[in-house]
């Protein structure tokens, strides 16, 4: 499984999306030009179906405002989406041990989870406009730390 030449991107196709929630919770008098900056947690979950050469990505996204003097609450959002992805050789690129744990190869991991990140940054740009969080970006970062979390 650590042969890089297993991993291909041609074989890998975003089949869908879907968003599955999408919520943004703004207090009536808040006042955007207070925010100081956004706090963000997420997370990246994958499933997958080997049988059907599939992959399952969940990304959770909540994002918070840290307003300076003037909010009296602070705006809120949170975002699930879910990626399927097909790829042609997984059976080859991720394989279940007996205790049904997968070990994925890196390379595979590594574009799924920069795919689905990146997906969603867009995703979220146009979501947020108009909002609170007009503002926000999710920020560019190392897509290998959402697997290890």
């Amino acid at each position: 499984m650590s042969d890089n030449s297993l991993f291909s991107p041609e074989k890998l196709e975003m089949l869908d999306y879907k968003i599955i929630k999408g919520q943004i919770d703004t207090p009536e008098e808040f006042n955007s030009g207070k925010i100081k900056q956004y706090h963000l947690e997420n997370s990246l979950e994958l499933g997958f179906n080997l049988a059907k050469k599939l992959v399952k990505a969940d990304f959770l996204i909540e994002i918070k405002t840290e307003s300076i003097g003037g909010n009296k609450q602070e705006a809120s959002s949170i975002f699930h989406l879910v990626f399927i992805f097909k790829v042609d050789n997984l059976d080859e690129l991720a394989v279940a041990d007996k205790n049904r744990t997968i070990k994925l190869e890196p390379h595979l991991g590594n574009a799924l989870s920069s795919i689905t990140y990146s997906t969603s940054r867009g995703i979220l740009l146009t979501r947020l406009q108009g909002t609170a969080f007009n503002n926000f970006i999710l920020p560019v970062i190392n897509p290998n730390k959402l697997l290890h979390r």
